[in-house]
C-alpha cells in the first residue's frame, strides 16, 4: 500500500488504539523487550527484598507480566483506559490504580519502582518532582529504575531533528544530585543496547512515526510530513543489504534509597 504522502506525523497520541497498535508493531521488530527484561532480572536478584513492585506506566503489562513472578504484590499506575483494560488480562492480579503519577498513593513501601519510557509524557519541569515522588515509594534498600531512549542514539537524533526536544537522563541524574530534597542513596547510570530491524520500509517509516508522536514537550516545529519521514529513513536507516535499521539504545538510571544505620 503506498504511503500517505501528506499524512503529518504526531496524530498518534490523539487516538489511543492506533497507538497502541504503532507500539506494538515497534516493539514485535525490536529486540528491546529482551534486553530490558534481562537487565531487569538482574537488578531483581540484587534486591535486598522482594515483596512489592509498583510498575509506573506499564501500558499492555508485558514487563510487569516479567517481573511479577519475582515478588509477592504487584501495584502498577497506569491513567490510560484501553492500557488499564490490557493489564488487566495480562496481569489480573496486580492491583492498578488509575492516577497520575504524581497524584498516585500506592499505600504500600516497594521493593522496586519501575518507570519505563514514562518521562516522555511528563513535562521536561516536571521531571524532577516526579521522580522525587517515586523514590518516596521506597523501601529503604529498594531501587527505583527510570528508562528513556540514549539522547545521542539514532532514534533519538531524528526525534530531535524534526522536533528539537531532547530526553536526557544525565540531566536529571545532576539535578538529583544536587537536590537536598532528592535520592538519600545512590545513582548510577547504565546503557541497555537495543535495535529494531525490518525490511520493510512502511514499517520502518510507521515506526519512526510512532517515536514522533511521543515528545509532551515540543517546539512550535510543525509536524513533518510522511513524505519527510520516509525521505529521512531511507537516508539514515537503510543499510545497504536493504534491511532498515533504528538503533535505539536506552539509558537507566538506577537510584538505591539507602539502608539506616
Amino acid at each position: 500500500m503506498e504511503p500517505q504522502k501528506s499524512m503529518p506525523v504526531g496524530g498518534l497520541r490523539t487516538d489511543e488504539d492506533a497507538y497502541r497498535d504503532a507500539f506494538r508493531r515497534f516493539l514485535a521488530g525490536s529486540d528491546e523487550k529482551d534486553a530490558t527484561h534481562a537487565y531487569l532480572d538482574q537488578v531483581v536478584r540484587g534486591l535486598p527484598a522482594r515483596r512489592v513492585l509498583i510498575d509506573v506506566g506499564p501500558a499492555d503489562g508485558t514487563t510487569t507480566r516479567h517481573l511479577s513472578p519475582s515478588f509477592e504484590r504487584t501495584v502498577c499506575v497506569e491513567p490510560s483506559e484501553p492500557m488499564r483494560r490490557a493489564l488487566a488480562r495480562t496481569c489480573p492480579g496486580a492491583r492498578v490504580l488509575p492516577d497520575p503519577v504524581l497524584q498516585a498513593r500506592p499505600g504500600v513501601r516497594a521493593d522496586l519502582v519501575l518507570l519505563s519510557h514514562v518521562l516522555y509524557y511528563i513535562p521536561r519541569s516536571e521531571w524532577v518532582v516526579t521522580v522525587r515522588h517515586i523514590i518516596d515509594w521506597l523501601q529503604p534498600g529498594g531501587t527505583a529504575i527510570v528508562l528513556l531512549q540514549d539522547p545521542d542514539n539514532a532514534c533519538m537524533r531524528m526525534v530531535r531533528h524534526f522536533t528539537g526536544v531532547r530526553f536526557d537522563l544525565e540531566e536529571l541524574r545532576s539535578e538529583l544530585a544536587t537536590d537536598p530534597a532528592g535520592p538519600v542513596g545512590g545513582m548510577r547510570l547504565d546503557t541497555v543496547p537495543a535495535r529494531y530491524r525490518t525490511v520493510h520500509l512502511e514499517e520502518a517509516v510507521s515506526t519512526a512515526e510512532f517515536h514522533l508522536s511521543v515528545p509532551a514537550d515540543r517546539t512550535e516545529r510543525p509536524h513533518p510530513a510522511r513524505h519527510a519521514v520516509q525521505e529521512y529513513v531511507q537516508r539514515h536507516f537503510r543499510t545497504p543489504a536493504g534491511v532498515y535499521t533504528i538503533p535505539h539504545d536506552q539509558e537507566v538510571l538506577r537510584i538505591e534509597r539507602s539502608v539506616p544505620r
